[in-house]
Parts: C-alpha cells; structure tokens; sequence
C-alpha cells in the first residue's frame, strides 16, 4: 500500500534579490535588472512575459521612489520563478501609503495610470505589510507558459 502524496510548495528557483537606492536612477535600474535576470532564466527579451515583467517592475519601482521613499532608505526589488509564474515583489519602508487603483486618469495627466497597467498585465497583485515592519511590499505575478521547462533551465544554469 502507497502512502498518500505529501503536498509540495510551489516550486521556487534561484531567487533575484537587490536593494536599490530611492532614486528615479536606481527605479530605471530595476527594470534593466530584472529583464536581465527573467533572459538569464530563459525568458526571452521582448516576449510577452518579459515585457509585462518590464513594464510591472517599472511601475512598482517608481512608486517605490515616489510614494513609498523614506530619506536613508533603500528599497528591494525580488523576482522569482514559482509554479507556473513569476514573481515580483518591490518593498519600500514606507508603511503609511498602501497602494491602490484609482479611476483613470484623465487623457493629458502625467500620472495616475501606473496601477492601472499592473492590474492589467499582472496575473494577480496584492500589498502586503513588510516583514519585519515598518513598510509594505507589492507583489505581482506574471504567468509564464512553459514554466517547467524554464525551472529545469535555471536549476542547471
């Protein structure tokens, strides 16, 4: 008689882990970073993935700068592989200013559309509070088709 399967955790490879300083510099160096990391893991640049990726880390990154920048603090930009995504999380320490969609912005703002574009190329998204505190991290996932293969790819590389 065979033992019942033991449930396994979402499978996670080689974790991209860099804290940046809060700057509009250090922002555009999150997504030069981690279109970098997802080619390195057989995410090809300019594929569908990797642009939603690209456009996700932008957007999470300047917000970072923008609305979560405590003076002295860095933020951290995270990408992993899980079952079937992958993984985006920017943290911040600032813990006072959660984010959220708001209504589209008007035709000619500069600002306001940001959270708009991760809700609509992200998988799923939420804010959750920093461990340990104070501040919060947003995370995003971008499904990957082919996953699997691309796990097997990175865990040789």
């Amino acid at each position: 008689m065979a033992a019942p399967p033991t449930p396994q955790p979402p499978v996670t490879v080689r974790p991209f882990a860099q804290r940046l300083t809060a700057t509009p510099r250090a922002a555009r160096l999150a997504r030069h970073l981690a279109v970098n990391q997802l080619h390195a893991w057989g995410v090809p640049y300019g594929t569908d993935p990797s642009d939603a990726v690209a456009l996700i880390v932008a957007e999470l990154a300047a917000n970072a700068v923008t609305h979560g920048r405590v003076p002295g603090r860095d933020f951290e930009l995270r990408l992993s592989l899980v079952a079937g995504s992958v993984r985006i999380e920017v943290t911040d320490t600032r813990a006072d200013r959660h984010p959220h969609v708001l209504p589209p912005a008007k035709p000619l703002d500069e600002s306001g559309r940001g959270l708009l574009l991760v809700d609509a190329l992200a998988d799923r998204w939420e804010v959750l509070d920093r461990d340990p505190p104070p501040g919060k991290t947003v995370r995003a996932e971008v499904d990957l088709p082919g996953w699997l293969s691309l796990a097997r790819r990175a865990k040789r590389a």
